[in-house]
C-alpha cells in the first residue's frame, strides 16, 4: 500500500454505517395520507436503473476517499458531493413516488437515508476539522452552504418530501415561531449577561463571595428544566391575578415570561464562571504596569482585564447561546412558542415530519449560532492585544 493511500479508520467505520445504509435500510418510508403508517422502500427500489448506477458509482467513490485518501481538501469535496447526491436522490425519490396532483400522500427519509446522511456529514466534518480553517473561512463556508440550501428548498426539487409537505401548511406559523424561538433565546442570554457579567467581576475581587455565589448557581443548574418551568409557574401565576397590569404586560404563570426567566436562570453560570476564570488569566504583571502608569482600577478593568478576558468570557456565552436555542424548545410546553410548538405538536398527532420541522431548525439554529461565536472567539484570541 502507498503512502498517500492508507487505511484511515474513521473512514472504514463511516464506510461500514453507509453499507448497512444502502443494502439493509430502508430508504424511504410511504404513506397514503398523513397519519397511516408508512410502507418502507429500499433505496434501489425507488430508484430509476441509471440513476441508481450512477448514485452507486458515487457511492463507491466516497467510500474509496473515506478509507485511504488522506487529502483533507479532497476528503471534504468528496463528502459534500455525496451529501449533495443523497439529497439529491431522496428528492427524486420523493418526486417519482408521489402521483402527479397529489397533494395527499406523505414520503418520508428512512433510517436509511438519515445514516447515510450521518455518516457523510461526519465524514465532511472531519475533513474540515483537518483543514483547520480560519474564522473567516468558517463563516463564509457556513453562509454558502445556507445559501445552496435555501436555493435549493425555493427551487421546488424537495416539494414532494413530507416535511416540506408539513412546511406549506404552517409556513406563516413556521416564521412566527422561528422569531419567538430566537428572542427566548436571546433575551434570556442578553438579559444574564447584564447580570453576570458585573457578579463574575465581584466574585473575581472578593473571593469570599465566589463560592456561595458558584454554588447556589450551580445549585440552580441541577434543576431540570421542565421542573423548574413548572416551579416558576405557580409564583408567576400568583402575581399575575394579583396584579391584573402584569397580566396585561404578558406576564403570567404559563408563556414567554416562566421560559425567559428559567432560560435565564440557567444562563448565568456559564458567564459568571467564565469571567472569573478570564479575569484570573488576566496576567498580574500587566495589571500591575497598568496601575504603576497610573491607571484607576476601574480603568484597568476596563482597557485591560475585561478586553485580555473578553475570549474566555465569550466561550461562556456560546455555551449559554447554544444551550439556550435547546432549552427553548422545551418551553414550549408551557406555551413558550418557538420551534418546540411543531415538536410537541407532531409527538401528539405521531406526525415525525413534524416533529422534525421543528428539531431541524433548531438543530441549524444552534449549530450556526456555535460556528459564528467560536469564529469571533478566534478572531479575539488572535487579535494583538
Amino acid at each position: 500500500m502507498s503512502a498517500g493511500y492508507r487505511l484511515d479508520p474513521l473512514g472504514a467505520l463511516l464506510t461500514v454505517f453507509g453499507l448497512v445504509a444502502v443494502l439493509l435500510l430502508p430508504f424511504v418510508v410511504f404513506k397514503t395520507n398523513r397519519i397511516m403508517p408508512g410502507e418502507t422502500r429500499s433505496l434501489f427500489a425507488v430508484l430509476p436503473t441509471a440513476l441508481a448506477l450512477a448514485f452507486d458509482a458515487v457511492l463507491i467513490v466516497v467510500a474509496a476517499t473515506a478509507l485511504g485518501v488522506s487529502s483533507a481538501r479532497i476528503r471534504l469535496v468528496v463528502g459534500l458531493a455525496g451529501v449533495a447526491a443523497v439529497a439529491l436522490v431522496i428528492a427524486a425519490a420523493a418526486n417519482g413516488l408521489t402521483p402527479p396532483g397529489n397533494r395527499i400522500v406523505r414520503i418520508s427519509p428512512g433510517p436509511g437515508f438519515w445514516v447515510l446522511l450521518l455518516a457523510l456529514g461526519l465524514l465532511t466534518t472531519d475533513a474540515v476539522a483537518r483543514l483547520r480553517p480560519g474564522p473567516g473561512t468558517r463563516v463564509l463556508g457556513l453562509v454558502l452552504f445556507a445559501a445552496v440550501v435555501a436555493i435549493a428548498f425555493r427551487s421546488g426539487l424537495f416539494d414532494h418530501l413530507s416535511i416540506m409537505r408539513e412546511y406549506a401548511v404552517n409556513a406563516s406559523r413556521f416564521a412566527r415561531e422561528a422569531r419567538q424561538h430566537v428572542l427566548l433565546a436571546l433575551g434570556s442570554l442578553t438579559a444574564a449577561v447584564v447580570v453576570a457579567l458585573p457578579v463574575g467581576i465581584l466574585c473575581h475581587r472578593v473571593p469570599r463571595v465566589r463560592a456561595a455565589i458558584l454554588q447556589i448557581l450551580n445549585l440552580v443548574q441541577t434543576i431540570p428544566s421542565i421542573a423548574l418551568f413548572g416551579i416558576l409557574m405557580v409564583p408567576l401565576g400568583a402575581l399575575a391575578t394579583a396584579f391584573p397590569l402584569l397580566s396585561e404586560w404578558g406576564i403570567s404563570g404559563i408563556g414567554a415570561a416562566p421560559a425567559v426567566i428559567a432560560l435565564f436562570l440557567y444562563s448565568l453560570l456559564p458567564v459568571v464562571a467564565n469571567t472569573v476564570v478570564g479575569l484570573a488569566r488576566v496576567p498580574a504583571a500587566t495589571v500591575d504596569a497598568a496601575h504603576g502608569m497610573g491607571l484607576t482600577d476601574g480603568q484597568v478593568l476596563r482597557q485591560i482585564e475585561l478586553p485580555l478576558a473578553l475570549p474566555v468570557i465569550l466561550t461562556g456565552i456560546r455555551i449559554v447561546l447554544v444551550q439556550n436555542i435547546g432549552l427553548v424548545t422545551i418551553a414550549a410546553l408551557i406555551g413558550g412558542g418557538g420551534f418546540g410548538t411543531f415538536v410537541f405538536q407532531g409527538m401528539g398527532q405521531t406526525a415525525i415530519d413534524l416533529v422534525l420541522l421543528g428539531a431541524i431548525p433548531t438543530v441549524a439554529l444552534a449549530f450556526s449560532s456555535a460556528v459564528l461565536l467560536d469564529a469571533l472567539i478566534d478572531v479575539m484570541k488572535r487579535a494583538p492585544q
